[in-house]
């Protein structure tokens, strides 16, 4: 059970992070670089490499966000006295300058680990912001909320060496909390649907 909670301590500024950039893509403001990272380019098939939803706005946005609450959460975690539930400050001190460079790897990993799967959705031809049916539903929906998991989880064994095992049970139980943040999103109208 300490392990769980050690999990969820250790990446919950993914979770906020993901949150704020959600509502921030939802805003007005920076649209000039609300654009897409393909650039609108297409292969040979004819489809878009990633889509209109993976924009710079949302990559740079993700980065400041996910920087932005590392440093907080590891104040957080000083004052409160809970570092030692923190993955991330088993090996390594708890300093803003290490936070906030966690903070870009995460933010880095979780926008870039999304675009292979929006780059096989736009293979098998599904709308971007929308989901398949049948089979490739279900394996789209868990690839939707574990995608960006497999990316953070990796940042964290440059930091905490862990096992095979480690890694899915962390990715499943990760994905697991992005459909329940899908979910409150949802009905906060921050998400459009909620898989």
């Amino acid at each position: 059970m300490k392990t769980v909670l050690m999990m969820y301590v250790t990446l919950f500024p993914v979770i906020l992070a993901g949150a704020m950039n959600m509502a921030f893509c939802k805003m007005k403001v920076f649209q000039s670089i609300a654009f897409p990272l393909d650039n609108g380019k297409t292969l040979r098939d004819g489809k878009r490499l990633f889509g209109d939803n993976k924009t710079y706005k949302g990559l740079l946005g993700y980065v400041a966000f996910a920087l932005f609450s590392c440093v907080v959460w590891g104040l957080v975690c000083r004052f409160c006295k809970f570092e030692h539930l923190n993955f991330f400050y088993v090996n390594y001190q708890n300093n803003v300058f290490y936070n906030a460079f966690i903070g870009v790897l995460l933010g880095l990993a979780y926008s870039l680990f999304e675009l292979p799967n929006s780059f096989l959705k736009r293979r098998v031809d599904i709308v971007p912001g929308k989901t398949a049916s049948g089979f490739k539903k279900v394996f789209f929906v868990f690839l939707d909320q574990a995608d960006s998991i497999f990316g953070c989880v990796l940042v964290l064994r440059i930091f905490y060496r862990y096992s095979f095992l480690f890694y899915i049970c962390y990715v499943l139980l990760g994905a697991a909390t992005h459909i329940l943040v899908n979910v409150i999103l949802y009905l906060c109208k921050l998400r459009k649907n909620m898989f």
